[in-house]
This record gives structure tokens, C-alpha cells and sequence, in this order.
């Protein structure tokens, strides 16, 4: 081993210097912008921000105006179907109500059917997390080693698909919408595919790969709160099943606050609804399956269009006005002390 003295610097012998090189990127001699700020770049700064601002935030809001939307609440109107919800031991039995309303005006072009729950919270931490992604990609594996937990298996060992409490608490009632013409009720025709993004459609979520959906799932079972297994969420479409369900897919999206919408149906635009909506009286038949009292909370549809800017959310465009009302009194602000200023400057100079 050796002396601790033999690493020490010999008489005689020059110490390493520790200073950088004496080059212009180490020595911080490269030429650089510094811009002069003065009172003209300053003020046309403002002026311009703010003028910006306030001309995008008015486009905002008359855009957002312009959504045609309506919303019925049926929290109140289906307190029957609510109270034998509540029971757990009559989650078998089923519960209808019908909420009627009446569209003034034409609702023309695309037209959107959302459900709306207020005092929901989807943003606890434990809830968040309370999912495989994993699984919801088809693959095999331990339920038991994920997040799932107090909701990845049962008493007996078998796993549940999908896990979580988030995939749980899926949002389940039916809501189908009739038009009243003539002394006849005609089904407004829905579309219940195309809902979701594309990258969850085909990236996010994929089913187990066999040769039918039933045999895929086997040796699985639905969650606790389920009326149906995951293969059999969409009867009618065999592609529109198991995790790839565009409506499992939306829920499965969580919101960050505690009073959302998610989209549910498209109108599909054939025959008598070509256009839109015509005026006329109109039914929603829901099938309830989803309490709310519990909690406090609300259920509401709404039917919305939406334009280049979205649908009826002014949050943007007011939070535009906001900033450009801002930045333009700061400019007036700084050109009135400017002016202040250099007058002073001026009769001191003539003193």
C-alpha cells in the first residue's frame, strides 16, 4: 500500500492548476445579444400583447356563445330508481324513468349526446392509480402484484377484468332519446362508436388475443359493481367489446375535477335527423343503474354542438381577456410614469 505522502506534490514541482482554459466559451468571452430595453420596446411590448390577447379572447367567447347546448337534469326526476339503487341487494332488478323537454329551435350539424356527474371526485390519488394497464392490453398478468387492490380478485382467487376501482365505477346507465312527431315516438338514431381517441383505441387498449371474446376471458369475472361481464359490454357490436368498449374506454379517462361530462353518443345524421335536430318535443329513457345519493351528487345529460374552438367552455377565451385587459392598463401604467417622469427630468433641467 502506499505512503499517503507519495500522492503530495514533490518540491520543485509546478501544482495543477484549477482554473478553466483560457478559452472564449470557458472564460464567458463569446459575443452575446444583450437587448436595451427602453421605453418604446417596452410599451409596444404591452400594447401589442394586449391587443393580441383581447382580439383572441373576443373570437373565444363568441365562438363559445355559439354552441347551441341543452341540459337535463334527471337526478331529481328518477329519485324512484334512485332509492331502490341505493339497496345493493337490488342490483338484478331493473329501474326506468323518462325525462321530457322540448327543443324551441332547430339544433342543426353534428350534434353530441354527453352525461354529466357533479361531486364526483376521479382525482384521489389511490383512485388514479387503481388500474392495470397491463391487463387493459390484453396481457397475462398478476392481478395481485398491481393496483387493483381492495378490487383486483375475489374470496376465491379469481381475478377480475378489468381490475380497479376505477373500471368499478363505471358509469352505466342507458340513455336512449325519442322524438315525438305526429302522435308518433320515433328512437333518434345514436352512434356508440367513434367516441374515444384514436391512440386508445389502438394503442392504450387491446383485448387477449383467442378466438372469441368468451373463451379470452375465461377464468375471469366482472367487478362487483357490474351487471355484465367485460365481453358482453356491447351486445350488438362484437368489435365495440371487452376493453376496447368506447364507453369503458371514456370512463376510463379520469377528470381532474369533481364535476365532468364525458361523451357518450353521435347523433347520426340519417332520414328525418340529417340536419339535426329538428324542433319538437322530445324523451330520454334511461335505464338507472348508477347511484349518486351517497355521495350528493347529480346526473345530468346534455346535447351540445361544438365548433372550431370546442364546446361551451369560456374559460379560455375570458382567461385571454383577462390577460390582455392585464397587460394593456400595465402599459398605460408605465407610459403615465414615464410621462411623469420626464417632465420632472425636464424642469430640473431648466432649474
Amino acid at each position: 500500500m502506499k505512503n499517503k505522502t507519495s500522492f503530495l506534490p514533490r518540491e520543485g514541482e509546478a501544482q495543477p492548476s484549477r482554473c478553466p482554459d483560457n478559452s472564449a466559451f470557458k472564460q464567458q468571452r463569446l459575443p452575446a445579444w444583450k437587448p436595451q430595453l427602453t421605453i418604446a420596446s417596452v410599451l409596444s411590448s404591452f400594447f401589442l400583447t394586449g391587443a393580441f390577447c383581447l382580439t383572441v379572447g373576443v373570437c373565444l367567447v363568441l365562438s363559445a356563445n355559439s354552441v347551441r347546448e341543452i341540459q337535463v337534469d334527471y337526478s331529481d326526476k328518477c329519485s324512484d330508481c334512485s332509492k331502490l339503487r341505493e339497496n345493493s341487494s337490488n342490483w338484478n332488478k331493473e329501474c326506468h324513468c323518462s325525462v321530457n323537454f322540448t327543443l324551441k329551435e332547430d339544433i342543426l350539424g353534428d350534434v353530441f349526446m354527453y352525461y354529466g356527474l357533479q361531486n364526483f371526485y376521479q382525482n384521489h390519488r389511490r383512485y388514479v392509480r387503481s388500474r392495470s394497464d397491463a391487463q387493459l392490453l390484453g396481457r397475462k398478468v398478476n392481478i395481485q402484484r398491481s393496483n387493483c387492490a381492495p378490487f383486483s380478485t375475489y374470496g376465491n382467487g379469481t381475478p377480475m377484468a378489468p381490475c380497479g376501482a376505477i373500471a368499478n365505477s363505471m358509469f352505466n346507465d342507458t340513455i336512449d332519446l325519442f322524438y315525438s312527431h305526429n302522435s308518433s315516438v320515433i328512437q333518434v338514431p345514436l352512434l356508440k362508436t367513434g367516441n374515444s381517441w384514436w391512440t386508445d383505441k389502438n394503442v392504450k387498449f387491446r383485448n387477449p388475443k383467442s378466438y372469441n371474446l368468451s373463451s379470452a376471458f375465461a377464468g375471469t369475472a366482472r367487478p362487483p359493481y357490474w351487471q355484465k361481464p367485460v365481453y358482453l359490454l356491447d351486445e350488438e357490436d362484437e368489435r365495440n367489446n371487452g376493453y376496447v368498449n368506447d364507453d369503458f374506454i371514456v370512463w376510463m379517462r379520469v377528470s381532474a375535477f369533481a364535476t365532468f361530462r364525458n361523451l357518450y353518443r353521435r347523433l347520426r345524421r340519417v332520414r328525418r335527423f340529417a340536419e339535426g335536430l329538428p324542433a319538437g318535443n322530445y324523451t330520454f329513457r334511461i335505464s338507472y343503474n348508477f347511484p349518486v345519493t351517497r355521495f350528493k351528487g347529480r346526473k345530468h345529460v346534455i346535447l351540445s354542438t361544438v365548433v372550431w374552438s370546442g364546446g361551451s367552455n369560456p374559460f379560455l377565451g375570458i382567461a385571454y381577456l383577462v390577460t390582455g385587459t392585464a397587460a394593456t392598463l400595465t402599459g398605460f401604467v408605465i407610459t403615465g410614469i414615464h410621462l411623469k417622469l420626464r417632465k420632472k427630468k425636464t424642469y430640473f433641467q431648466r432649474q
